[in-house]
């Protein structure tokens, strides 16, 4: 192990707030592709964009043999549905987001001019004083709506703006990085483990390391509705994917390790490099944890769906309250990282 990456823990973080803050809801790519291209020049790697709109960052090694590893960038956000008569918006998800947790949500809607716009996500029955069941309803598309921070009353009033149905979602991450070391954010899944890949990047750059194989990183941004990583790039030897670890109920995995799944809703993943990851983290002594995750699908299965021939493994630093409002502390994205490197090989 050539590092600990502690002295990477400001860079992390800063990019991790950049991505963070910069809106992707699945297959919104219009803001992320540019700051995932600035980042890839910043730290050396090459830069592609896929024909769908995802992004693969090459890092040239000794020899055409080639790694791969894939995070995802997108986001679970909504799309306007309809517009009330009224002026308040309907909305569809987009990914699987908690419904409840976004009862009261500051959100942005993002015309297809680029004109954005404050809003708020709100139950039906929004007021104490006024709904009787304001604190029982269910939190469903059905019973939750969003209101426009404009002068709206009407549904001429709201198009006069712009704002049409099949318009973009995004909701606010509200990012906090405490004093303890936790990162508080929404989207910790999966942004944290693009920051991992820009981070590592560095590294080797500030190092000038160039690895045995090359690497290719593959960003993906339809990972939440499940295709994200249908393409990758050719001739992998193996798949790595990034992404958060879960924490609960009969699961070994905290906020302090980086995560080893061993299986998940779409069967096991590879025996071979998964036991190898294990090993690493064990020889090396990382904080780590070996987990199932039932209710729980990665870009390495959306890759295996679409008949890839690629060993693929996962691994990522352990998120609390996923698709809520999560939570993860420096010491699992530090596990996570040195994994990554001893992948990786540098």
């Amino acid at each position: 192990m050539q590092t600990d990456f502690k002295e990477y823990v400001p860079y992390y973080v800063k990019t991790f707030e950049r991505l963070v803050n910069t809106p992707s809801p699945s297959g919104y790519y219009t803001e992320i592709l540019p700051v995932l291209r600035e980042l890839a020049r910043e730290t050396g790697a090459e830069f592609e964009r896929t024909k769908k709109g995802c992004a693969v960052l090459t890092l040239k090694g000794k020899s055409a043999e080639t790694l791969g590893l894939c995070a995802h960038a997108d986001t679970l956000g909504a799309m306007v549905r309809g517009i009330g008569a009224n002026g308040s918006l309907t909305f569809s998800k987009v990914g699987g987001p908690i419904l409840p947790t976004l009862d009261g949500e500051y959100c942005t809607v993002i015309t297809r001019e680029g004109k954005k716009y404050s809003g708020t996500f709100l139950s039906t029955s929004p007021a104490a004083h006024v709904n009787r069941d304001s604190a029982t309803k269910e939190r469903t598309e059905e019973t939750m709506y969003i209101r426009l921070d404009e002068k709206v009353a009407t549904p001429a009033d709201v198009r006069a703006l712009g704002i049409e149905s099949g318009d973009y979602v995004a909701y606010d991450p509200k990012f906090v990085f405490t004093e303890s070391g936790f990162i508080k954010s929404r989207f910790i899944d999966d942004k944290a483990s693009v920051a991992a890949f820009f981070t590592v990047l560095k590294y080797v750059s500030d190092k000038r390391i160039v690895p045995e194989r090359t690497v290719k990183f593959l960003v993906t941004l339809y990972e939440e509705v499940g295709h994200g990583a249908s393409y990758v790039p050719e001739n992998l030897v193996s798949m790595l994917g990034v992404d958060m670890g879960c924490i609960g109920s009969d699961l070994n995995c905290t906020e302090h390790d980086v995560s080893v799944c061993a299986k998940d809703s779409r069967g096991p993943y590879d025996y071979d490099l998964t036991s190898r990851l294990i090993s690493l983290a064990k020889e090396n002594k990382l904080s780590y944890a070996v987990d199932v995750y039932p209710y729980y699908g990665s870009d390495v299965g959306a890759m295996w769906a679409a008949g890839y021939d690629v060993p693929g493994a996962l691994v990522g630093t352990g998120v609390h309250a996923s698709h809520g409002m999560e939570r993860t502390h420096i010491d699992g994205v530090l596990n996570t990282l040195k994994l990554i490197a001893l992948y990786l090989g540098v």
